[in-house]
């Protein structure tokens, strides 16, 4: 179903670029907006694991220095038959870990040194897992692809604002609804991007319970992220803060909330996540939510 979800986002998404396309710059300007986002966010795509790793101050290094996490990742790797990724530390005392990369063949796990210090190991191969299955289900690619159209989308909207756009100048109704269309697309299509990210995070979830077969392992793991990044701030660029299994930037406060605020968050709520791993491993809601 997260699948089916992220497919049905990226139509709607696309769905509202072609129809604001069509009112605020016609054929050709819907085609020359969604061109120029496609070659920017085709570099941003093929340069995206140096720059996440490089914007979280990852540093890559050898097996034998973290024999317990490279054993970890071989051995998943090895069942999802994936190459095994490159392996990268963040010296930050909060817990949590990313994967990037554009696909398996150039992929990076990263982990904090914190992580390290709070997980059982079966807690972080459920960590590990998660990630992993975020390469193998090519989640950069899908984001990228999010971000093309809403790139395009703001960048059509911008050009509409100072050129005033294709519509009818004579017809009041067409420029008040252009007018709103300005406003309110770029606002559309980032609200779409944050429900794909949060799509992806309840599919690597499940993907990643599946590979081990301990959805309760990544459960309890979740739980110990929630409370580690509730409480421990980290340095981390806020570009590259949804690629991480739990927001990084929470202990600011400058994410939380439910309800309409929900909407704009990139991760969806761990104890939402955790009845939904409790719920595989065929447990009720644990009611901390």
């Amino acid at each position: 179903m997260n699948n089916v979800k992220t497919v049905g986002l990226l139509a709607l998404m696309g769905a509202l670029f072609v129809v604001v396309g069509q009112m605020l710059g016609g054929t050709n300007g819907a085609v020359i907006a969604l061109v120029f986002a496609g070659l920017m966010n085709f570099a941003m795509y093929f340069f995206s694991d140096k720059m996440a790793l490089a914007a979280s101050r990852a540093r890559p290094i050898e097996e034998h220095e973290l024999p317990q996490v490279a054993s970890i990742v071989r051995r998943l790797a090895m069942s999802e038959q994936i190459p095994m990724p490159k392996l990268y530390v963040i010296d930050s005392p909060q817990p949590n870990a990313f994967a990037t990369g554009r696909n398996p063949e150039h992929a990076a796990v990263a982990v904090t040194t914190g992580i390290l210090q709070l997980m059982s190991e079966e807690e972080l191969e459920g960590v590990l897992a998660h990630e992993l299955a975020h390469v193998k289900n090519r989640d950069i690619l899908i984001s990228s692809i999010a971000a093309t159209v809403a790139t395009a989308l703001v960048f059509l909207t911008r050009i509409a604002f100072f050129t005033g756009g294709s519509r009818d100048r004579n017809n009041p109704l067409a420029g008040i609804v252009g007018l709103l269309s300005i406003i309110l697309a770029p606002l559309g299509a980032m609200l779409i991007r944050m429900a794909i990210s949060r799509a992806r995070e309840y599919q690597a979830d499940a993907s990643g319970a599946e590979i081990t077969g301990r959805p309760l392992a990544l459960a309890s793991a979740l739980q110990k992220l929630e409370a580690g990044t509730s409480r421990i701030p980290m340095d981390v660029n806020p570009a590259v803060s949804q690629l991480f299994i739990a927001d990084p930037l929470k202990a600011f406060g400058g994410r939380r909330g439910g309800g309409l605020m929900s909407m704009f968050q990139t991760h969806p709520p761990i104890p939402e996540r955790v009845d939904r791993l409790r719920e595989m491993a065929g447990y009720p809601p644990s009611n901390t939510g």
